[in-house]
């Protein structure tokens, strides 16, 4: 008994190995890949110029009435890819094209672009992503949520939208161009 178990074993194995199952379509390989259950993207650019980008997306906030929205985060984490994949679906680029100046900062392993968090009041980076939202006129508006997405993964689309759709209500009653 214990040699069919062993010979079991190494077959599984193998076929597990190779991509290979016994021909049943209930038996999965161990290399199969699970389907994420958020969408992933990777838009955090190494080499990019952090303050320039960001300097240039609140600019671009102020003279269009919109809020800005600034993700220091990075490719190698899921959660920054998972919130970054949420931002290109249908749903949340509306949202974001129609209330938001959007900017990618890569952060490296936290210890990149460190500089551009302190403008924002923040002491570093304890998470990624960390994600921070502007008023038109460049008021940090979510200091203290700004460090809390390091679970972006793990949460829903919908709570997502909905953090995001709250501050479309101030804009549009400051009056500042926010259909």
């Amino acid at each position: 008994m214990k040699r069919l178990f062993i010979i079991l074993s190494i077959s599984t194995l193998t076929a597990c190995a190779t991509g290979q199952n016994s021909g049943n379509p209930a038996v999965k390989t161990a290399h199969a890949q699970p389907s994420l259950a958020h969408p992933d993207a990777t838009p955090f650019v190494a080499a990019a110029d952090a303050k320039s980008d960001v300097a240039a997306a609140l600019s671009k906030a102020k003279a269009d009435g919109k809020f800005g929205l600034v993700v220091m985060g990075a490719n190698w984490c899921h959660d920054s890819r998972a919130l970054a994949g949420y931002f290109e679906t249908d749903r949340f680029r509306r949202l974001l094209a129609d209330n938001y100046s959007l900017v990618y900062v890569d952060v490296g392993m936290k210890d990149k672009n460190l500089d551009v968090a302190k403008n924002f009041g923040l002491v570093g980076i304890e998470g990624t992503p960390t994600v921070i939202v502007t008023a038109p006129s460049g008021k940090v508006l979510n200091l203290e949520d700004a460090p809390t997405w390091r679970n972006a993964a793990s949460r829903s689309g919908e709570e997502i939208y909905a953090y995001f759709a709250q501050y479309t209500g101030e804009a549009k009653a400051e009056g500042k161009g926010v259909p």
